[in-house]
């Protein structure tokens, strides 16, 4: 039976017990792992692999002895309950001892969990468990998580209470990481959030997101932003303390500015706009951007940009200029044309 969308979300979280097999195959090989890893835990409990009910089988394996998969379905072992065969990493060089295994099925053997990469409409594996009557094929996209995926996820890290506004962050967030970097953020969420009876905000999202700009360069680069020009100094040599070279700066404050001028440029709102730059701008920051780009506006911003273009060619260039001069002058210009 093939199985997609709603349904295989169900699936992952509750199969039914002794089920023939499972099919799980696509691209993305970190999504395959998480949705086996999910539906494994469901069918032996979390104490299967150390009471010996979960076979693990490489493909490598199974090459070298054909037969393996089929003794693995019809072992018996010390323990009682339900057992499983994990086949990873299949191919449709396999098909053959796998569909003979599954073929050879029946009630009281083991599970077979097979799970492969990319396979066509035509492949042997899933026409073998998508017409057998009690096994299950599911292939797995680049889509994002749906909102019943993002739910299972939360509830799994014991979030229950999360305001709308930290929903929204968290909807972005899943369509802009990985999805196993996604599921250690909710995982990081619940263990910020144990203990606090209180919602979720999109404070405590954007406390639990990957980092992605150095704190030092994010204080100078919004100094600028928001015409206090006398911070600059002080900060542009700490951060020639620190190692921190001039292009580096120059390129955390182009990304920077280009990210206000999208969100200035978005019909939705500047904070929507935000919300939809890659990587999202999420929490505080995004409501403290979302003010930067109301202030410049459109044109003084692409003022801004022809400035940081103009620095980073004489940066590349064989000037001898000093470098962190050259980017401290340029953020003092723009922290004028901020307050204009």
């Amino acid at each position: 039976m093939k199985l997609a969308g709603a349904q295989a979300t169900r699936f992952f979280a509750k199969p039914e017990a002794g089920i023939a097999g499972l099919l799980i195959y696509g691209a993305d090989a970190m999504r395959v792992a998480l949705r086996r890893q999910e539906v494994i835990t469901a069918l032996v409990g979390p104490e299967g692999e150390a009471e010996m009910r979960l076979t693990r089988m490489p493909a490598t394996d199974l090459r070298k002895d054909p037969a393996a998969a089929l003794d693995g379905l019809k072992a018996h072992g010390f323990f009682p309950g339900p057992r499983v065969v994990f086949i990873e990493d299949a191919t449709e060089a396999l098909a053959g001892p796998i569909t003979d295994a599954l073929a050879e099925w029946q009630d009281g053997d083991a599970s077979l969990i097979v799970t492969c990469g990319s396979l066509r409409a035509t492949s042997k594996l899933r026409k073998a468990f998508e017409a057998h009557r009690r096994a299950y094929a599911v292939g797995l996209y680049d889509d994002p998580p749906t909102r019943e995926e993002i739910e299972a996820a939360l509830r799994a890290a014991g979030l229950e209470q999360i305001s709308n506004e930290a929903h929204r962050d968290l909807d972005t967030l899943s369509r802009a990481l990985d999805p196993g970097d996604f599921r250690q953020t909710v995982e990081k969420l619940g263990l910020y959030k144990r203990g606090d009876a209180t919602p979720v905000t999109p404070l405590d999202v954007a406390n639990c997101a990957p980092v992605t700009i150095e704190a030092a360069l994010d204080d100078v680069i919004h100094a600028s932003a928001e015409g206090r020009g006398n911070e600059i100094g002080p900060l542009i040599q700490k951060l020639g303390g620190q190692g921190v070279q001039a292009v580096a700066l120059c390129i955390g404050a182009t990304r920077h500015f280009r990210t206000l001028y999208a969100a200035a440029c978005d019909p939705g709102g500047a904070a929507q706009g935000l919300s939809r730059a890659k990587p999202p701008v999420f929490g505080p920051r995004r409501d403290r951007m979302a003010r930067q780009a109301q202030q410049w506006g459109v044109h003084k911003l692409q003022d801004a940009l022809r400035e940081l273009t103009t620095a980073d060619l004489t940066l590349r260039s064989s000037s001898m200029a000093p470098q962190m001069a050259v980017m401290e002058r340029t953020l003092l210009r723009l922290a004028v044309y901020a307050n204009r």
